[in-house]
């Protein structure tokens, strides 16, 4: 029995290899997937409360991809590791680490400088890591997490509320950052700040 995804608008499929390394074999279904990686972004969440975490170290690639395994180290051996093939989005995978470089220094000359509003420096930084798309999968989650831990851990702020409903299951919230997303990729971020805070 293998895993037999379908994919909705806005995810990005994840090759057959990389499937082969689901950790457990017996997850058939997207909805078993999904509750078993759901299960694991929570431990990420619950790790990352609390701790205090320096600009410097949540602005490192060591901490990227850190977080990205422990949000789905339970469920695929890649974790944490940049991806090996090409999306349909993203850099070419042999820049991926170039371009996260990039961005990391980017958003410390961000916030040393006050270039953007401290909203803006997160989400700013969201759309950016999710362009480059680091991973075979959860490349969003784990963007969304990042520009919470940065507004959080670095601004001091709340986080996110993101529409404050379920942005990963098709329906009017995941339309309207999808939407949002679009603006963005266009160069207007405004639409995707407020969804964020709304």
């Amino acid at each position: 029995m293998g895993l037999n995804l379908t994919y909705s608008e806005g995810q990005t499929p994840i090759d057959q290899d990389e499937l082969d390394q689901l950790k457990i074999k017996s997850i058939s279904t997207r909805e078993e997937l999904d509750e078993l990686e759901q299960q694991n972004i929570e431990k990420a969440h619950e790790w990352s409360l609390g701790k205090k975490f320096t600009a410097d170290r949540i602005l490192s690639e060591e901490f990227v991809l850190e977080l990205h395994e422990r949000m789905f180290g339970d469920v695929w051996l890649w974790a944490g590791q940049t991806r090996r093939s090409n999306k349909n989005i993203g850099e070419d995978w042999r820049e991926v680490r170039i371009q996260l470089r990039n961005l990391l220094e980017d958003t410390k000359h961000w916030v040393e400088h006050r270039t953007f509003s401290e909203d803006e420096v997160a989400i700013r930084f969201k759309h950016r890591l999710v362009s480059i798309h680091c991973f075979p999968n959860g490349n969003g989650r784990h963007s969304r997490m990042m520009a919470d831990i940065i507004i959080e851990k670095i601004f001091g702020k709340p986080v996110f509320t993101w529409g404050k409903g379920n942005i990963t299951e098709k329906g009017e919230v995941r339309s309207k950052y999808l939407a949002a997303l679009k603006q963005a990729d266009q160069v207007s971020l405004e639409a995707l700040i407020n969804f964020a805070r709304s």
